[in-house]
């Protein structure tokens, strides 16, 4: 018994980590719904000679079937709504499929599959002759046109449906069945291959009933099969061979972007990777001799680990492009070509290595076991030489000792970096502003002129020669970059691109897991997100996060690109008489046409069935209502009388204890559930608050008024009402909030609580989408973010300390920012082009002066105004130097601005709208803060 309790709990364990939902009875219900097996078999034992009677009574028994299983189960799923208001399809919104139970990757294949138009039309197209029907006698014949009609039935209901997502459990139950008998692995990928197998041995009776064998005609062959050179070196001599290939597989390991993997897996000799010192050896080539129009990479992200006995999931980052050029360095024709190149790309990643190395030595140099700048090492001792000496010797001056204490010498290993102890030498806008005073800095006790003379000289000039140095080996490094880049991508080798079509994701371990799909709506030029019976807008952005891995548990298992030469593959129907393209309903055959219409009528049924209940359920609420308002007298109150807490805590206790209800403890155990979660530790890799806004309000101490109408309002949801139970806790907390009288309830304190809780994850929002964009070189957008972050989080952190986000991670970053960009500016500026100069005006104008003046106008910190001083240095030492009039007014035009920041009024860029979903926002922390710390080492308090 032990042994099975231990079993269970392990499995609520992984399912936790798999789904992030912590509730121990939403996990109970969701897994009885996945062990739960139908029964689905209408095709075994038709005879052949029948068959075109029995397809089409079949579908009509069909639809009905169809439409009470959707009733059936219309609360099993995750994401579902209780309401069949809710299930109704949107106009021009795809259709999702339902998850009936770890079907999560059928809906991610079928919905790659489905939305390829050229695949469509051969599924709704499908039809066998009599005479090959007639020839079908074998179970797995008969097996595979059950299931071709059954998946024409599903892409139907995907077309034409009135339902915002459909059912396929007669297609899946088939597949299941194959795998119950002799083939016991139910392993996805050998799923996907069964699938593949079953569509191509459908479709090639219909291409060619009389030989089986050749499979030149037949659509899936042509559409997802290609072929490739094998060539060797056998004595001597090139052996070569041609192979076909349908789902090319790819492996993970070793490798950092696609191109790299295709190397790895096309050449098996000694070959140069572009982004990597990895050389790959053996004996063997392989060259495309003939792509397919859909050419599918099968990600290798599964390992198995001999020392722990079990497999693993390989979480290393991936990049893929969107377009691909497969000519570039893979087709057969191109071999010498591609031979020639991959020398040239071992000469340059030679000379890549070397730059890179003696950049190195200047970064980081030293001979102890810190190392430091070169660069900074010299101007900080040209610092130390010219600091002005004391005239009284520090040992002889009585002083605070826990304030003047001399440097320990665990002080001075801190290296030359401590902001403490550095004196600018070059601040000529100093002029203008009053002096600031600073603490004694050391200095030398004595030094002549003719010494220092000679010091400032030498370091001056040996400063000046090692940052020279250093340009020069980075335009170097740019430059050989470049030139590596460019190895494969002139336009001779850009005749063959690919598009990505869609790419399916795997969140979780080797083990258990959940899969859904990017697709590209190439109609609309957009990513959707289809997960399941959930269809939404997506972005390039968001794909990238989820699919190329190394930073959470998802990523990328399969990538379909589509030859982009080829519009027919994305080409809608057309009418043959008109050539108007068909939509909807108009693209299907005259049967599937009844079919669906047939289910829609099922469908508008089950709608007035269950508004019939609905408004039943409406008119019980309303007498049971009336009942307890009769039971329950109300006491008379003074209307003069103000408000307090302690009557309301008291009338709300009182509704509390009304007649036990089942409903009752679920008030409590929530209540309960998030007091314990407010109490966890925040860090920096996770938040309490943005689990549940209750969270938020007990860290801040909200009214008990405040805390209780929200948690009513919670059970009030009218979509968490899938079962009997739930919609009797819905009634209750309705009731309650009714008794709530209006002089009980200060509803504008009540809205500004939620406003709070509002902008504070606009603000966790802001500081993610700003560290990301940061991550991923876009300084400006980053930027931009981090400001408004900062500026929304100060009015929530003069309301409370735990109303807000640690302001330190957000000035940090927004100072990070600031300098790079300003460093990006000038660069720009002195240039001298007349492009460049406007684009660093620009940056002045928007960003970086904006963002200055708000940081004065805020309590500054120390770390901001060394910021700011080397920002107006750096812009007051062009004042001297020689440049063109124009570029010189334009100087003059924004410096004052530097300058003087309390001259203006300050209005920032808004940002691009960010989401702020709870789940989101997690996820997205846990992955940025971890990035973070692998890389740099970030306090936050």
């Amino acid at each position: 018994m032990f042994a099975c309790l231990f079993q269970s709990q392990t499995l609520f364990n992984q399912l936790r980590e798999i789904t992030g939902i912590q509730d121990l009875q939403v996990l109970q219900s969701a897994l009885n719904v996945c062990l739960v097996q139908q029964h689905l078999s209408m095709y075994s034992g038709v005879d052949c000679l029948t068959y075109s009677c029995f397809y089409s009574r079949a579908l009509e028994v069909s639809a009905e079937e169809n439409a009470a299983c959707m009733k059936r189960k219309r609360c099993e799923g995750s994401g579902e709504s209780c309401s069949p208001a809710d299930w109704i399809r949107q106009e021009d919104c795809p259709v999702g499929i339902r998850n009936v139970g770890n079907t999560c990757w059928f809906s991610a294949v079928i919905q790659s599959l489905f939305h390829l138009p050229v695949f469509r039309r051969l599924v709704l197209n499908y039809c066998l002759s009599e005479r090959v029907l007639e020839k079908c006698k074998s179970h797995s014949e008969k097996r595979n046109i059950a299931f071709m009609q059954e998946l024409r039935c599903l892409f139907a209901l995907m077309v034409g449906s009135n339902r915002r997502f459909v059912d396929p459990s007669a297609a899946v139950e088939l597949l299941r069945d194959a795998f119950r008998t002799s083939e016991a692995q139910q392993d996805v990928s050998e799923f996907t291959h069964k699938l593949l197998d079953w569509l191509e041995d459908a479709f090639q009776l219909a291409a060619n009933g009389n030989n089986p064998e050749d499979k030149q005609n037949n659509p899936m062959v042509q559409l997802f099969y290609g072929t490739f050179v094998a060539e060797r070196l056998h004595e001597e001599k090139i052996v070569s061979n041609i192979e076909q290939f349908g789902q090319y597989p790819l492996q993970v390991n070793g490798f950092n972007n696609l191109d790299e993997c295709l190397e790895g897996a096309m050449v098996e000799g000694e070959i140069e990777l572009l982004h990597s010192d990895q050389t790959m050896s053996s004996g063997q080539e392989r060259w495309f001799s003939k792509l397919p129009p859909v050419l599918t990479f099968e990600l290798s992200r599964f390992e198995f680990n001999q020392s722990l006995g079990r497999p693993e999931k390989i979480h290393k980052k991936l990049e893929f492009p969107q377009v691909i050029y497969m000519d570039s360095r893979y087709l057969h024709k191109n071999v010498d070509q591609t031979h020639g190149r991959r020398g040239g790309v071992k000469r340059l990643k030679d000379q890549l290595t070397v730059l890179q190395q003696k950049l190195e030595g200047y970064k980081n140099y030293g001979s102890g076991p810190t190392k430091y700048p070169l660069a900074d090492m010299l101007q900080y001792v040209l610092e130390f030489a010219t600091t002005k000496p004391t005239n009284v010797s520090p040992a002889s001056v009585p002083m605070n000792p826990a304030a003047h204490t001399e440097p320990s010498s665990s002080d001075s290993r801190q290296g030359p970096f401590s902001s403490t102890q550095r004196t600018p030498i070059h601040k000529p806008f100093t002029q203008c502003r009053p002096p600031i005073e600073v603490p004694l800095q050391p200095a030398p006790h004595s030094v002549t002129e003719e010494e220092l003379y000679f010091v400032r000289s030498c370091l001056q000039r040996w400063r000046a020669e090692v940052e020279n140095t250093i340009n020069e080996l980075k335009a170097s490094i740019d430059k050989v970059s470049q030139a590596l880049e460019g190895m494969y991508s002139d336009n001779s080798l850009c005749q063959v691109p690919y598009r990505l079509h869609a790419v399916l994701v795997h969140e979780g371990q080797a083990s258990a897991g959940h899969y859904w799909a990017y697709i590209y709506d190439h109609a609309n030029k957009r990513w959707l997100k289809y997960n399941d019976v959930m269809v939404t807008e997506s972005t390039w952005e968001e794909l990238v996060r989820d699919s190329y891995g190394g930073m959470t548990n998802a990523s990328a298992y399969c990538l379909m690109y589509i030859n982009d030469k080829l519009p027919y593959l994305i080409a809608e129907d057309t009418d043959n008489e008109t050539g108007q393209v068909l939509k909807g309903m108009d693209s299907l055959p005259s049967i599937l046409r009844r079919y669906v219409r047939e289910d829609n009528r099922w469908f508008q049924q089950e709608l007035r069935e269950w508004e019939e209940q609905f408004c039943q359920a409406q008119r019980e609420e309303a007498q049971v209502q009336t009942h307890t308002e009769k039971a329950v007298p109300e006491e008379p109150q003074n209307p003069e009388q103000e408000p307090n807490p302690e009557p309301v805590q008291e009338q709300t206790n009182e509704v509390s204890q009304e007649p036990p209800t089942d409903s009752t403890p679920a008030f409590h155990e929530e209540y309960s559930r998030l007091y314990e979660l407010s109490q966890e530790e925040t860090t920096p890799q996770q938040d309490p608050r943005l689990q549940h806004v209750l969270v938020y309000f007990f860290q801040n101490q909200a009214p008990n008024r405040v805390i209780e109408r929200t948690l009513l309002e919670q059970f009030a949801d009218r979509n968490l009402s899938f079962d009997d139970r739930a919609i009797s806790i819905m009634r209750e907390a309705r009731s309650k909030i009714r008794l709530i009288k209006p002089e009980d309830m200060d509803m504008d304190e009540y809205l500004q609580w939620h406003d709070d809780y509002s902008m504070f994850k606009t603000v966790f929002a802001y500081l993610l989408a700003g560290l990301e964009l940061y991550q991923n070189g876009k300084i400006r957008e980053a930027l931009n973010y981090l400001a408004h972050a900062h500026q929304d989080n100060s009015v929530l952190l003069r309301k409370g300390e735990k109303k807000g986000v640690d302001q330190s991670l957000i000035a940090l970053y927004r100072r990070k920012c600031l300098k790079e960009l300003n460093e990006n500016a000038a660069t720009l500026f002195k240039s001298q082009d007349e492009n460049d100069v406007a684009e660093a005006v620009t940056i002045m104008n928007e960003c970086i002066i904006p963002c200055m003046h708000l940081m004065v106008r805020d309590s500054v910190s120390q770390e901001d105004l060394d910021v700011i001083e080397l920002i107006r240095s750096c812009w007051c030492s062009y004042l001297g130097q020689d440049m063109d009039d124009s570029v010189q007014e334009k100087l003059s035009e924004f410096l004052p601005r530097v300058l003087d920041c309390s001259a203006e009024m300050v209005v920032l860029k808004e940002p691009p709208k960010v989401r702020n979903s709870p789940h989101d926002l997690c996820s997205r922390l846990t992955a940025v803060m971890k990035s973070i710390h692998s890389t740099s080492v970030v306090t936050v308090k």
